[in-house]
């Protein structure tokens, strides 16, 4: 992407994303460094400045379905931007009115799933400021894979807790409030999300590009939708950029459409078939990941106990001490509708809880 220059230089200043005191977390899509593309949730770019008493971002979006909303937190207060253009750039305000004297630490994150991305072009402050080394990002890792659940889809419906969804364009979905990142907070880890509303663990199932593409042919991925659209194929990830202590699985539940094989009959050879592979992507994992930790779980979004029994078989097949099943406290039954706010908050604490139940060992 060329370099973005329309800005006013003699009272405004860039930020260019290959500053050395940027810190990124996420999956992200930075094979051009000048504009790196953010496509999973929860993925991040932060920044430590002073003098300047706004702080605006640059970025290009292409969306797929949706409205895109974007997040911010400026030191701890949060907020959301719409961008509103596609395929040029854009300048979002993300916070003014600031004491230049002061010292702020602002975030900028994805708060959706791959309903559309977006390249970052960088910050803009006001000319004589100042950018400061922050403090590192947390040294425990973890990583999700996950559906709608994980990526935070309608989370912000505060008042849809064990209801069906209400029609939304995107506005109420922030994987900040996801379980997932809640849990991260919690155990002071930071978080990779790989987790896109809809989809199945296995291809030609789930609700994602109607089934086809399903987490076992994404995982190793930047992204779950290709530059050119639905039927290109995302770049590659390389997993030695970022190795987790802790591995959370938590897909299957959409794999009960179109066909709900495991209510059918969970002991009977089509269940069978997706033990097997769901057996084989969890051993590809821990191909990538020897001495991580992998939790293998669902949420408390309704589904059919069958799916978790079948989980819970290739558990007890792997054998595996650092490979564990777990399940809530409602698990399954807990909302016919994606997870708002209040009942992630008690799947974190439920999760934080597990996985500080696992050993001293886990974060080494």
């Amino acid at each position: 992407m060329e370099k973005w220059n329309d800005w006013d230089k003699e009272k405004e200043r860039l930020v260019e994303p290959i500053c050395d005191d940027l810190q990124y977390c996420g999956r992200i899509d930075d094979r051009d460094v000048g504009a790196p593309v953010f496509t999973m949730p929860g993925s991040f770019v932060r920044m430590k400045f002073t003098g300047s008493s706004y702080v605006k971002a640059v970025v290009v979006n292409k969306s797929f379905y949706n409205d895109p909303w974007v997040g911010v937190l400026l030191d701890q207060e949060q907020a959301k931007r719409k961008i509103e253009k596609d395929g040029e750039p854009v300048v979002l305000t993300l916070a003014e009115n600031l004491e230049k004297g002061e010292e702020h630490m602002i975030t900028f994150f994805k708060r959706m799933d791959h309903s559309h991305e977006y390249a970052f072009l960088g910050f803009l402050l006001e000319y004589g400021s100042r950018v400061i080394k922050g403090a590192a990002l947390p040294r425990k890792k973890m990583e999700f894979y996950g559906d709608g659940v994980t990526a935070g889809e309608a989370s912000e419906a505060i008042g849809y807790c064990g209801k069906p969804d209400p029609d939304h364009r995107g506005e109420l979905s922030n994987a900040y409030f996801s379980y997932a990142w809640a849990a991260a907070r919690m155990l002071h880890a930071r978080v990779h999300l790989v987790a896109q509303n809809g989809i199945a663990f296995q291809d030609g199932a789930g609700y994602f590009m109607e089934g086809k593409r399903g987490m076992e042919s994404c995982y190793t991925k930047v992204g779950f939708v290709g530059k050119e659209g639905e039927n290109a194929e995302p770049a590659e990830w390389d997993f030695h950029r970022y190795t987790p202590h802790v591995v959370v699985v938590a897909v299957g539940q959409n794999d009960a459409w179109p066909e709900d094989i495991m209510k059918e009959d969970d002991k009977g050879e089509k269940a069978k078939v997706w033990r097997e592979r769901y057996k084989q992507w969890i051993l590809s994992l821990r191909r990538l990941y020897p001495k991580a930790w992998i939790i293998l779980t669902t949420t408390i979004r309704a589904h059919h106990s069958g799916w978790d029994r079948n989980i819970g078989k290739v558990c007890a097949e792997l054998n595996d001490s650092r490979i564990a099943h777990f399940l809530y406290g409602e698990n399954g039954r807990g909302t016919p509708g994606h997870v708002r706010v209040q009942e992630a908050m008690n799947m974190a604490l439920e999760l934080h809880g597990f996985i500080n139940g696992l050993g001293n060992d886990v974060w080494e």
